[in-house]
């Protein structure tokens, strides 16, 4: 059966996000695997957080620190059709906690891919 008619949404992997996910040591992904998962049967994982400077709860991000790197899974759940997975990295600068502005435009311009993505699949 179908997953959309399970209750689950698909994912959608847009850009390098699939290949960048399994770059990640195996406990991360496990990690972020099991929040989208949540995320498709309409749940939200206990560490996924609303992204800042998105305006809302609908584009979220999972952060997961391993072997004293931090790594990060930014889905949006706000399209119909399924739940987007726009960037997945290991946050390389040392300074705060804020997200990279390089990757916050690589999450802005995948934003408008996953939107047009979307908005080609018929009913």
């Amino acid at each position: 059966m179908p997953a959309q008619k399970l209750g689950i949404k698909p994912l959608a992997w847009v850009g390098s996000s699939l290949a960048d996910l399994r770059a990640m040591p195996d406990d991360v992904q496990d990690e972020f695997g099991y929040a989208l998962h949540q995320a498709q049967i309409g749940g939200k994982h206990a560490k996924a957080k609303p992204l800042k400077g998105f305006g809302s709860a609908a584009v979220l991000e999972v952060v997961e620190r391993y072997d004293g790197d931090t790594y990060r899974a930014v889905y949006t759940v706000r399209l119909v059709h399924a739940i987007y997975v726009r960037h997945c990295f290991k946050k390389k600068s040392g300074r705060g906690i804020q997200t990279p502005k390089p990757d916050m435009e690589l999450i802005r311009r995948r934003m408008a891919a996953a939107k047009e993505k979307d908005d080609a699949i018929k009913n």
